[in-house]
């Protein structure tokens, strides 16, 4: 098996690993699934969020995106209008505190700052040249 072969198989691995691991802490903790956060986080972030900014920020489906806002609704942590009173705003800053928790527990405390800097610029190009190939392909 080629070393690309390798990479590939432990970094899905890894991001498997890495995603049961967080969602679990958040499902524990706080009875909030990673699916939900990530969005519930856009939410969050982006005044006057609309179900096409979730989906861009996660690069999924806008229709995907919808279905998923719905659960996340019908979960009764997001209204399709704006509350700022709205209960997901504390359990997000709870779950993301664990969120960052786990993170570090998982990466930063496993490399050093250096590395990990390193490691996110490494994926940061290959997400930009993959969205490159994406672009051209289209064309």
């Amino acid at each position: 098996m080629s070393d690309l072969r390798w990479l590939f198989n432990d970094l899905i691995r890894f991001e498997i690993e890495l995603w049961n691991a967080v969602d679990a802490r958040l499902k524990g903790e706080f009875g909030l699934p990673l699916t939900h956060f990530e969005p519930m986080s856009v939410i969050d972030r982006i005044p006057g969020c609309r179900v096409y900014d979730i989906a861009n920020e996660l690069g999924i489906t806008t229709g995907g995106t919808s279905k998923l806002v719905d659960r996340i609704e019908a979960s009764g942590y997001c209204r399709r209008l704006p509350n700022p009173d709205d209960r997901r705003s504390s359990l997000l800053a709870k779950a993301g505190a664990a969120l960052d928790e786990e993170l570090q527990r998982r990466l930063g405390s496993a490399l050093p700052e250096r590395t990990l800097r390193q490691f996110a610029s490494t994926l940061t190009r290959l997400r930009a040249a993959s969205e490159h190939l994406a672009t051209e392909d289209s064309a």
